[in-house]
């Protein structure tokens, strides 16, 4: 095994040790008592669903992942790279096409072997806890739209993206940024219309006093609104949640129908304002700006790497291809897109805290935001007390405990920095 191979095998056993050990302080730091924050909304039966449910869902996630490591480690120590590769190029097709081929069928391979895993956890687990409202026919359906989508959509934009390191030159990964860059907009611009009422209906709000007073706080804080909708989430599950969609006159609202059920308009104005205010602080356009720059990092990495003898001979491969450097640089790429994750999930919590403050100050009734987010863990058993450092390697979310203290901070005027 050479030096690639070595930095590879190291750094993603070390990846799935951090992952263990993590997942292991937050189980132990899920047997703290109930905050006080909770009493009269979790009882004493409540708080032992939720550290069962997250001992469930810890044991699936733990297996599954050391399940997915061992098999790509027998995968690439048996050869297997290699021999699909020979398999593959005997079919003498063009180098596009069989680079299409060759990443079509290790990502089909993959998702056919975690499926017992999603299968498990959505009718086991999710059941068990009286999360699970998917019959057996939605969730096949949802599994071949999704990859039906996968082959429509994703098929042209590999052959694409191949074909610009194949072809292009020194400046592929600028064309492939390019291309890539300007179908995921338009992706998003389209997919509230064209690809999510695939899997949900969409149903318009009905005339009453919830729309009226979405209406009312958005047309008082200038944030056009082109339609509030109720999709079907019950169809699928008992939690319950909201977002956004579209961009401009296109800006839509989507509540599940298990959220209108559960609060208050009160409660459900303020969950919406906090979702506007991530409009209003910008933070959509910082997270897309950042993706868009991260793509462009790693396609210019991965051009440096282009057919690198060394890194396909820890491998184990006999030839060179521009699909094999995209599999095996994704690979040595697992470090560096920890640590782009680990500061991606910490703006994003400090964007939380922003836009929990936008909905307070702007809406007459924000304090019942902390009421809102109390019954949504409740009714999601999420987990009250985790870890720091489970925080800070998985939250894109602060801990919900700490939201509800920033958000007194913030309605008595204290600064949030006395709370830490």
């Amino acid at each position: 095994m050479n030096i690639f191979g070595a930095v590879i095998l190291f750094t993603l056993l070390s990846t799935f040790m951090v992952k263990v050990v993590s997942e292991l302080m937050n189980l132990k730091a899920a047997r703290a008592p109930l905050p006080e924050e909770f009493e009269g909304v979790f009882d004493q039966d409540a708080y032992q669903k939720s550290r069962g449910y997250l001992g469930a869902t810890t044991r699936l996630s733990l297996f599954s992942s050391g399940f997915d490591l061992l098999l790509l480690f027998t995968f690439w120590f048996s050869r297997g790279f290699n021999l699909l590769d020979q398999f593959l190029r005997g079919f003498a097709l063009s180098p596009t096409l069989t680079g299409v081929l060759y990443i079509g069928t290790l990502l089909l391979f993959s998702s056919f072997l975690d499926l017992p895993f999603s299968i498990y956890r959505t009718f086991v687990i999710e059941e068990d806890f009286g999360f699970n409202k998917m019959t057996h026919s939605v969730f096949a359906s949802d599994i071949l739209k999704t990859l039906l989508l996968s082959i429509l959509i994703g098929t042209p934009l590999l052959a694409a993206t191949l074909w610009f390191f194949e072809s292009a030159g020194p400046n592929a990964w600028l064309l492939a940024w390019g291309g890539i860059t300007a179908l995921s907009l338009l992706l998003q611009y389209v997919a509230p219309s064209w690809i999510m009422p695939l899997f949900n209906k969409f149903v318009p709000l009905e005339d009453g006093e919830l729309k009226s007073a979405i209406l009312s706080y958005a047309k008082r804080v200038s944030f056009p609104l082109s339609g509030i909708y109720v999709i079907d989430g019950s169809r699928r599950s008992a939690k319950a949640n909201a977002f956004f969609t579209g961009f401009g006159k296109r800006k839509r609202i989507a509540l599940f129908d298990t959220l209108i059920s559960a609060h208050s308009v009160h409660e459900l104005v303020s969950v919406l304002a906090h979702e506007i205010g991530h409009f209003k602080k910008k933070h959509i356009i910082i997270n897309i700006a950042l993706s868009i720059f991260n793509l462009g990092a790693l396609f210019f990495l991965l051009s440096l790497f282009m057919n690198n003898r060394a890194l396909f001979d820890a491998f184990f491969m006999k030839e060179l291809s521009v699909y094999g450097t995209f599999i095996f640089f994704m690979l040595l790429y697992t470090p560096v897109e920890l640590v782009i994750s680990v500061f991606m999930q910490a703006l994003s919590r400090k964007h939380e805290y922003e836009a929990d403050a936008f909905a307070l100050s702007t809406y007459e009734r924000g304090a019942e935001l902390a009421q809102a987010l109390k019954k949504l863990s409740r009714s999601n058993l999420s987990n009250l007390t985790p870890h720091p450092f489970y925080v800070f390697m998985n939250y894109s979310h602060p801990p919900v405990v700490h939201r509800i203290l920033r958000l007194r901070a913030f309605g008595a005027g204290l600064s949030p920095q006395s709370l830490n």
